[in-house]
């Protein structure tokens, strides 16, 4: 299964991409955060390859408030608030739970770029969550909007986190991926980072040439699927 879903959040339309497999009762699922670019074709391809694993995908557009307005990029991340992506994700996953197809069992988040902060937002906001996958997330600890950074949650934090970051990576830098994953261990929370030579950001990216890292994506990814199936079995 492979399709578009729209769903109501705040009185405002969201799109939905989502992917499963197919002849299957129930499976776990996994909440896809966007990159920057938004829901494009790499994050459909990220959802696809999770359902031939085995896993529901749902992957909502985050920009939906501001669609249509003509903004680049930067402008679109740059209005968007934490509290609503908690409420977009969250609906996301409501969603899911009610698809006629499929039933949805355990539930895990992971995140790329702009993603991977909302993956660690949403780790220490929805304690149902039981896995957290953040590739190279900057800003995690800046809040966007009123409330805490994404950082400061740490502590609420329950499930495992894997992450994976590109060392050449500016945002997060490998200071900021040091000082995360110090914050962790203090606050006791199971994690492993991996860190990789010869990335930067977005090296998981295969839609732009420049920054996509053919061995390393591939490494991360080796190492998500098996982290995803163990910790929402």
């Amino acid at each position: 299964m492979k399709r578009w879903d729209t769903i109501q959040v705040g009185g405002s339309p969201m799109r939905v991409y989502l992917a499963a497999p197919d002849g299957v009762g129930e499976a776990p699922a996994v909440m896809i955060a966007q990159h920057g670019p938004g829901v494009d074709r790499f994050i459909e391809d990220r959802a696809e390859a999770l359902a031939a694993e085995g896993f529901c995908a749902a992957a909502p557009d985050l920009y939906h408030r501001q669609s249509g307005d003509g903004a680049d990029m930067m402008a679109k991340i740059g209005r968007l608030r934490d509290a609503e992506i908690v409420a977009d994700m969250n609906a996301t996953i409501e969603h899911a739970k009610q698809l006629p197809d499929i039933r949805i069992g355990k539930v895990g988040v992971i995140g790329f770029c702009m993603g991977g902060r909302v993956s660690y937002l949403m780790a220490g906001s929805n304690a149902s969550l039981r896995a957290a996958g953040v590739f190279y997330g900057g800003n995690i600890m800046k809040p966007w909007g009123d409330g805490p950074a994404p950082f400061a949650l740490t502590s609420k934090i329950r499930c495992p986190v894997i992450g994976f970051f590109g060392i050449e990576d500016k945002n997060p830098s490998p200071d900021d991926v040091k000082a995360i994953d110090a914050e962790l261990t203090r606050k006791g929370k199971v994690h492993a980072f991996h860190s990789y030579d010869a990335a930067g950001h977005a090296f998981l990216n295969f839609s732009n040439p420049a920054m996509y890292r053919e061995r390393q994506a591939k490494d991360a990814w080796s190492k998500l699927i098996p982290f995803l199936k163990k910790e929402l079995a």
